[in-house]
């Protein structure tokens, strides 16, 4: 076999059985196979990057109807040929006739479920920028100016969230020295990162001690003379927190809810509480102090509800008992670009770290997070060095984040701010709102319905209440029948949802909430959940998707009697 430097000039001819050579090899590494190749490559790219939602609608449109399990029959080889198997244009052609309709249209208005959905067609072309660069910000040496334009981005979330003076950025936005936080892979690599370093500053060296990052919890527990550590967060709160507390040795039973109020928001009377009843606990041993509260973590924008809690007021608990204060913004925090809605995330400014998700509202693809710090020192907590890369006194980005090699997702970011300008971003972001303020009334007129949760963002739940069973629901009083109908109501919201689904016209995702929270005793029930984020969605595509769940009920009562 030829070595790569003995490759020679390519005779197309020989090629008509795909062999892995080394001139096929070349074929394929550097430029398309054959003009057939290159045609029904330019075919799709043109219509992908010049008309994506058309080219969404045309192939997949929400969801091609066919069953999981029928899907899963279709994927069932294990093994990897040694030969190639197919040209890039036959393969391009399977992914548009094969994959596609069986993925779903995120873009479609009538997905409406969940926190992933359109995003404007030039993120395809800076997302395509971005691989073919395949610049890696581990290190300057594998990006140069791309570690260099990370920072600079960063200081300007850093900014809009925390608004600190000129003299402050200009210090830090190029600092060697210093970091005013990370992109990470998405909320979940975001909310851990934060907690990390919530932890190794609550821990930190000390008197002997080398902090816990190199003596672990077990040394620092037993150190400080704590019995355990935790975490207190809202009950809102998202999953990625309890991962966080498994990850972090903390155990997730030490992350711990505190309960809400009657607006689904964190109840702040009842933080302090938890937080003066954990200080004033003894341990076994009778010493005072055995609960290290680690950080305190609210919600801007909560993945079921979208409720934002009272952030400046949990920040005043926070300060009054030294507490570190984390604001998981990964939903709600580009609503700051919004001059209309901004002050519904008040407080935030007075966290000590704030995680924001690139591929939510900054309509960003996947995947991107972020995280920020009012301390533009405190990361010095979680930085690790290597010999071969991220060596000590670098500026590699690689020393203080969780993971090694990452894309440039700092470039798309920057880009598309620069295309939409602040004034861009809030017309989608007060679109979003407002749309989902006009469901919420249109909700509240169908009496087939009934609205669960007030939206405050762009986040809405409520489920389907035929009025016979809604009525019957308002005379009892006894709870047994009470939670005997909420059952009934639990199993026709949740059949309605999978059929909706199924059917793939249109989608909203279902959760359980409990419909009285500061209620004790009460229970949770099936609730339907709406995100309002696509600004081709209006309240004629969301009134569709009411019909068609009426529809569809309708049916499966028609077919029970």
């Amino acid at each position: 076999m030829e070595s790569p430097d003995q490759l020679k000039p390519i005779d197309i001819s020989k090629h008509s059985k795909l062999v892995a050579d080394w001139d096929s090899l070349q074929r394929i590494f550097i430029r398309p196979e054959d003009e057939d190749c290159k045609a029904t490559l330019l075919k799709y790219m043109e219509q992908i990057l010049f008309g994506l939602h058309e080219f969404l609608n045309s192939h997949v449109g929400v969801t091609e109807e066919i069953s999981l399990l029928n899907l899963t029959e279709t994927y069932k080889e294990t093994l990897i040929s040694s030969e190639p198997e197919k040209k890039l244009a036959d393969v391009i052609s399977d992914i548009i006739s094969s994959i596609a309709p069986r993925a779903v249209n995120v873009a479609s208005p009538y997905f409406v479920g969940h926190m992933t959905a359109a995003i404007p067609f030039f993120m395809v072309h800076l997302k395509a920028i971005v691989a073919a660069l395949n610049q890696n910000v581990i290190k300057l040496e594998t990006s140069k100016v791309l570690s260099v334009l990370e920072k600079q981005v960063l200081a300007k979330i850093h900014r809009l969230i925390f608004d600190l003076d000129e003299s402050f950025y200009q210090k830090h936005v190029q600092s060697t020295d210093t970091s005013l936080g990370s992109f990470t892979t998405g909320g979940t690599t975001a909310n851990l990162t934060a907690l990390w370093v919530a932890r190794n500053h609550f821990f930190s060296p000390c008197d002997g001690f080398e902090g816990i990052e190199t003596e672990g919890m077990a040394g620092a527990l037993n150190h400080h003379g704590f019995d355990k550590a935790i975490y207190l967060v809202s009950k809102r709160c998202h999953f990625s927190l309890k991962k966080a507390g498994g990850i972090l040795g903390v155990g997730n039973k030490h992350v711990i809810p505190v309960d809400v109020n009657a607006e689904y928001r964190m109840d702040v009377s009842k933080l302090s509480k938890m937080i003066k009843s954990f200080s004033k606990s003894a341990g076994t041993s009778g010493r005072k102090g055995k609960t290290a509260i680690m950080a305190v973590v609210g919600v801007a924008g909560a993945t079921e509800t979208g409720i934002v809690d009272p952030l400046y007021e949990i920040a005043d608990v926070c300060r009054e008992h030294s507490i570190h204060f984390h604001v998981d913004a990964a939903w709600g925090g580009p609503v700051l670009l919004s001059e209309a809605y901004a002050g519904k995330l008040a407080g935030i400014e007075r966290a000590d770290s704030v995680t924001i998700d690139g591929h939510k509202q900054f309509f960003m693809p996947m995947t991107c997070g972020m995280v920020f710090f009012r301390d533009p020192k405190i990361m010095d907590r979680i930085a690790y060095y290597s010999n071969y890369v991220n060596r000590q006194g670098s500026v590699d980005l690689g020393i203080k984040t969780l993971e090694g090699s990452r894309e440039a997702n700092s470039l798309i970011l920057d880009s598309a701010l620069k295309i939409m300008g602040t004034k861009g971003y809030a017309l989608m972001i007060d679109h979003g709102i407002e749309t989902t303020r006009a469901f919420a009334d249109e909700i509240k007129k169908r009496q087939m319905f009934e609205l669960v949760t007030e939206p405050e963002l762009n986040i809405l739940t409520y489920r389907l209440v035929p009025p016979h069973i809604g009525k019957l629901r308002e005379k009892a009083y006894d709870r047994k029948e009470i939670e005997r109908l909420d059952g009934l109501l639990d199993d026709i919201n949740i059949m309605v949802q999978r059929k909706q689904r199924e059917a793939g016209r249109s989608f909203v995702s279902r959760t359980r909430v409990n419909c009285a929270p500061c209620r004790e005793n009460d229970h949770e029930v099936v609730v339907l959940r709406a995100v309002i984020m696509n600004p081709m969605t209006t309240i004629r595509v969301l009134s569709e998707v009411l019909d068609e769940q009426e529809k569809i009920y309708k049916s499966i009562s028609h077919e029970e009697a």
